[in-house]
């Protein structure tokens, strides 16, 4: 394929954007690349500004589940935008979307919208140490929760380390609050309950972890977050902002039984605009400003091009039968790449939950960061290059998830699996 016009905006934007990019996994750094610029999408295609067509398994990362340019998304975009695109003030579509979301998480009673998973996340850390009165928080180990200052901490040496910054410009002071633990481990996470008893004001976690791949809770995990956040008076926080509305209507607490006491959205409720959500309990959701002490704003939150989107995207979704063609074509792609791979006789272990998919370039499980780093990053850089020639658009990294949307054609279902028999071939 001919890249030619990428690779002078990238040259272009390089002198006047930090790394030519403005979130920097968009770079291509780790599969040895040049990024393609992208001019437009339809369905499930996305083209760039070479003109050459991609089967898009990126969707944004994670909102087009209804494929790029959906009809009734475009036309309540622009009806709404006729009447003005931001106000700064109360609109009905914020309430019309707050009931949607309502109506399908089982853990959401009242929900406060924002602009990013970033804000909805951090927001929801300072409502929950607001709640509880405490300052240290709880995280995972490759899991992603936004580029906050808190969060940005990767685990020490031991599982009891206190937080150690994980990016310049993050000072000590902030980090040492945030505790990591591993994974899919209860016992590490009682480990770091036990060592600071009464001191934890939460638990965040990706319910189905997306940013190390796709990387399912195992059994009894969630369930154990549950029963030890209730023990000690610790607030459950959910970050849906990936699976929710992607793996069930009610996202993974719908799939898995499990209900936090928060939850953080983005992606899908803003049906690829900017937006984010975090809601929970009335008792907790109560002390959120301006009915409580705990400050939160943004002038455009609730942002009525957003919120319209985000209505007619749910709408659809609540159709009967949408998750069940949504789980039969993931099934379909995702059991095809794994297939393509076994018969090439190379290593791979495939993983899936609703549409949300990966591939891990590795012979062995993966159930965590530790076992996840373990993939062979250099062969997937290959296959990724592979596959962008024959014409399928991944994630340009090994600890990304791949995302199925409804516009997904058995044809290019099997377009892409054979695309991938020749890449396995390849390496």
């Amino acid at each position: 394929m001919n890249h030619l016009r990428s690779s002078e905006l990238f040259t272009a934007a390089k002198e006047i954007i930090p790394g030519g990019v403005n979130s920097p996994v968009r770079a291509f750094r780790s599969v040895g690349a040049d990024p393609v610029f992208i001019s437009k999408a339809s369905g499930s295609h996305i083209f760039d500004a070479d003109g050459n067509d991609y089967i898009d398994f990126v969707g944004s990362w994670g909102p087009m589940i209804l494929g790029h340019c959906h009809p009734d998304v475009v036309a309540a975009v622009k009806r709404t935008a006729e009447s003005g695109c931001s106000f700064g003030a109360p609109t009905e579509l914020e309430i019309t979307l707050a009931q949607l979301v309502i109506d399908a998480v089982p853990s959401i009673e009242m929900v406060r919208m924002v602009s990013s998973g970033t804000e909805a996340t951090m927001s929801a850390i300072r409502l929950a140490r607001g709640y509880t009165g405490r300052d240290k928080i709880m995280k995972f180990s490759g899991c992603y929760h936004g580029h906050s200052d808190a969060l940005l901490v990767k685990a020490g040496s031991g599982a009891a380390t206190f937080g150690v910054p994980d990016s310049p410009g993050v000072p000590q002071d902030f980090a040492k609050h945030t505790l990591t633990a591993n994974y899919n481990s209860i016992e590490s996470v009682k480990t770091l309950v036990a060592e600071n008893s009464g001191q934890i004001a939460c638990i965040i976690v990706e319910p189905i972890a997306g940013n190390m791949g796709t990387v399912p809770p195992q059994p009894g995990f969630l369930e154990g977050l549950r029963k030890l956040c209730s023990d000690e008076g610790i607030v459950l926080i959910f970050d849906e902002v990936m699976s929710g509305f992607r793996v069930a209507l009610g996202g993974a607490q719908e799939v898995y039984g499990v209900v936090p006491d928060m939850t953080t959205l983005g992606k899908i409720i803003g049906g690829g605009l900017p937006v984010g959500a975090f809601g929970g309990k009335k008792e907790i959701m109560s002390l959120l400003s301006p009915s409580g002490g705990v400050y939160q704003a943004g002038t455009l939150s609730g942002n009525p091009l957003a919120m319209a989107a985000g209505i007619a995207t749910l709408n659809l979704l609540k159709q009967p039968g949408f998750y069940q063609k949504l789980e039969e074509k993931s099934a379909y792609v995702a059991n095809g790449i794994a297939k393509a791979a076994k018969d090439a006789g190379y290593p791979l272990f495939s993983t899936r939950v609703g549409s949300m998919f990966c591939a891990f370039f590795t012979g062995n499980q993966v159930t965590d960061w530790d076992s996840a780093a373990g993939c062979d990053t250099k062969a997937f850089a290959t296959y990724f290059r592979s596959m962008l020639d024959e014409g399928i658009y991944l994630a340009p990294s090994q600890f990304e998830t791949a995302f199925v949307s409804i516009a997904h054609t058995e044809a290019e279902l099997d377009r892409t699996i054979a695309a991938a028999a020749k890449s396995f071939r390849k390496l």
